[in-house]
């Protein structure tokens, strides 16, 4: 979730800045991925130069049929000339004016900076903005237009977010709550000495009342079912201040009313969904589970075949939703909508996310109602939409219900504050506890029984939930300390030994240790085991690979600009069996800038250290770049393909196990050879095809006892070789415990490995 922080400071006053505020959240509450500058820059006095102006004339350019001369009050005494070549205002209107000097996105999206210009030979001293220009929005069809009543000259910066930061959260699965700006507010309110300040939502009155039937027919499922509906609705485009919060936020505007929904969702962390009442049949709203085959046509467009196990929003006669997952195209709201009903209900989580996995759809409003979103939320959610609808929409309220059969009571935990002590390993005064849990939503009587929040219902239960809520703010205070230390022996296996030694190794080379999910959204291994539940699709099926995983983290340091790359990853992987439970297998993967060359490179150090051969074979595999891949033994090294990331990239994958195999438990002492040595160098053709090394495995298998090394140093094609063939050549090197050879000797071995290549591949001797 993406929450600008001008937004945040709305239902929380706080000093702390919007990097304290991610520090503290990181430490004690959710991840935050990283905060955003977003709109015109911050700095050299920009925002300064961006002022709300009041167009006093507006005339056709002499000389350009397609453009407007305009006069426009910012302020100053005089009004500025400025050029502007939108249709969409006239005299009156008031508009948002970047003045010479300040730096705006062109339609491309790159910033440059403002200078006084001539247009078609008349002077314009600044630019009429679009919202675009300011980074607010995608739109470039006409320009902004403000309220009315902003005094001209005020500055923009007062009126419109055209700087700001935004948190991008990522909340566990348990934090729900802080999948919304109020929820956010209270965490940080509680973590940063904040206080938290109201949301004041007066609920519009009910004109011409008018009965709302509702019919929950599967209370387990859906517990509790607020409906509202309005008239006389005016369906248009969100003024400037909501499509701005929405594009920050990272949701696309749509109209005023779809607006709204996603809007108070992002307020209250509770989804809504507005249906064209006109168009619901039956009139009413009977919340059941699908008929086995029975059909809807979502708002994606899609015809989605449903069962027994999913829930209909319907109007008595027909399917109007995919309860709290997606609405049905045929009661959408439309530019034609006059009556919208208001859907603000409570779904039970479960039955969400299996439908939600089944049918592969997952939405804003499936994440939240699939982690349990608090019920009590409908309500303060149904007002501010009805609210601002009736604000923006020019609608009147004209009837509500709400459905439930008793809201769930909030749980009561008893705690004891010596037991925090004890866990948290910290001195924690009662009184601080005790105004802790206060500040997080928490009541505590006398006899230190705990009432938990609503909105925490579903995981504080048991006293060490709430001594968990002690812990995470004050964990900045636990000092860091080494476990006591027992009298206790052990040692590391021999695989743990190897595991730790190629992690040295790699992090040797110049590699950083990537820890990435076992769970992954898809799988090359088209038999990969898929979880019968997940949590999430994006965490589906059990890995047979590490690739996907360090491409991905590749990716992320690639867009962060931390380069160079090398990352590694030494985890397990699931093979599938065929039976209930897969193979588990160890494996090192890494991925590098630098293409086959650097991966080649990184295997021949960790076989080089493991005193290992090295043997590679020529391989066609579908991740690799056509070739340049290859396979050994204990897997597989190439260039990545190019569709899966940009650059070249070296990537390999050894299984640990294979890896290890030809290494011997014990290591036999020989003696050092103290006859010289006899070196000889040979250089053969071979055809093209012919694997190097296949090559080294006739010369070692050939030279007998006395040839001590074999080794290819070069490569070489051209006319002189003849099309289809190439040439390689060898370093021999003999040498005898017993006496020194002769160079006779050395030859006649040289001339038996040389009628050994002859007689396996045609190899003719060049040297």
């Amino acid at each position: 979730m993406k929450a600008p922080l001008s937004w945040l400071r709305e239902y929380v006053r706080v000093d702390a800045t919007a990097q304290e505020i991610a520090r503290r959240l990181n430490v004690s509450s959710l991840e935050v991925e990283r905060v955003l500058d977003v709109g015109v820059p911050d700095a050299d006095g920009n925002l300064a130069r961006f002022a709300v102006g009041k167009v006093v004339e507006a005339v056709k350019h002499p000389n350009a049929d397609k453009l407007q001369l305009c006069q426009v009050d910012v302020g100053e005494g005089e009004p500025r000339q400025i050029v502007c070549g939108a249709w969409n205002f006239g005299v009156g209107a008031t508009v948002a004016v970047a003045l010479p000097g300040s730096t705006v996105f062109s339609k491309d999206g790159e910033l440059f900076q403002l200078g006084e210009a001539k247009l078609r030979g008349e002077a314009s001293r600044g630019m009429i903005l679009a919202e675009d220009e300011l980074g607010l929005g995608r739109d470039h069809a006409g320009i902004m237009l403000l309220p009315d009543g902003i005094e001209p000259g005020t500055p923009l910066a007062d009126v419109l977010p055209i700087h700001d930061q935004v948190l991008d959260v990522t909340p566990t699965m348990n934090r729900v709550d802080l999948l919304s700006m109020v929820g956010l507010a209270r965490e940080v309110a509680a973590l940063c000495g904040g206080e938290l300040l109201p949301i004041d939502v007066v609920d519009p009155p009910i004109r011409h009342p008018e009965l709302v039937e509702v019919t929950v027919e599967d209370p387990d499922r859906c517990p509790r079912y607020i409906a509202r509906v309005l008239k006389n609705v005016t369906i248009g485009p969100s003024p400037i201040w909501l499509r701005a919060r929405l594009y920050a936020a990272g949701m696309r505007s749509i109209s005023n009313v779809v607006d709204v929904t996603n809007y108070v969702m992002h307020v209250h962390g509770s989804p809504l969904h507005a249906f064209d009442r006109s168009l619901l049949s039956g009139g009413c709203i009977v919340v059941r589970r699908a008929a086995d085959g029975e059909e809807l046509r979502t708002l994606d467009g899609t015809l989605r075949k449903l069962d027994s196990r999913d829930l209909m929003i319907t109007d008595g006669e027909k399917s109007v939703a995919l309860g709290a997952i997606m609405g049905g195209q045929e009661s959408e709201v439309t530019d034609q909508t006059t009556e919208v009903l208001l859907e603000a209900a409570n779904f039970e989580p479960v039955g969400i996310l299996r439908t939600s996995e089944r049918l592969g759809l997952r939405t804003e409003g499936s994440n939240r109602w699939e982690k349990g979103v608090d019920p009590y939320s409908a309500e303060p959610a149904a007002i501010l939409a009805t609210r601002l609808i009736v604000d923006l929409a020019g609608a009147e309220l004209t009837g509500a219900a709400d459905i439930h059969s008793g809201l769930p009571a909030r749980p009561v935990v008893r705690l004891r504050p010596e037991r925090t002590d004890r866990i948290v390993g910290l001195t924690v005064d009662p009184d601080e506890q005790r105004e802790i849990l206060g500040r997080l939503g928490f009541e505590v009587d006398d006899e230190w029984d705990v009432t938990v929040p609503t909105w925490r219902a579903r995981d504080v239960t048991r006293e060490i939930d709430v001594v968990e809520e002690v812990a995470r703010v004050v964990l900045e205070r636990v000092p860091h300390t080494m476990p006591l230390r027992r009298l206790v022996a052990g040692h590391l296996s021999e695989d743990q030994r190897l595991r730790r030694l190629v992690e040295d190794i790699l992090v040797g080379a110049g590699f950083a240790e990537a820890y990435t999910w076992s769970l992954v959204a898809t799988d090359p291994d088209s038999r990969a085991i898929l979880l019968p539940a997940p949590m999430t699709s994006e965490q589906a099926v059990l890995r047979t690979t590490l690739l996907s995983g360090l491409v991905d983290a590749a990716r992320v340091n690639v867009d962060a600009g931390n380069e160079p790359i090398a990352l590694f990853e030494l985890a397990r992987l699931y093979l599938p069996t065929g039976e209930q439970l897969p193979e588990e297998r160890w494996r090192v993967g890494g991925i590098v800038q630098g293409g086959f060359t650097a991966a080649r490179a990184t295997v021949e150090t960790i076989y080089a250290a493991l005193h290992l051969e090295l043997r590679v074979r020529r391989a066609v595999l579908p991740q690799l770049h056509p070739g340049k891949s290859a396979e050994i033994d204990a897997g597989w090294l190439g260039e990545l393909h190019p569709a899966l990331l940009d650059g070249e990239w070296g990537v390999f994958e050894l299984d640990l196990a294979t890896l290890f195999e030809p290494i011997p438990e014990r290591i036999d002492y020989q003696d050092v050879i103290t006859y010289p040595a006899v070196d000889q160098d040979i250089a053969v053709t071979v055809a093209e095809e012919v694997e190097a090394g296949a090559i080294r495995d006739v010369v070692v298998g050939a030279g007998g006892p006395e040839l001590r090394e074999a080794r290819l140093f070069d490569v070489y094609r051209g006319d002189q070789i003849g099309a289809g063939r190439k040439s390689v050549a060898v370093h021999l090197s003999f040498q005898s415990s017993e006496r020194t050879l002769s160079e006779d000797e050395a030859t006649a071995m040289r001339e038996q490995i040389v009628e050994a290549l002859a007689e396996r591949f045609g190899a003719e001797l060049r040297a």
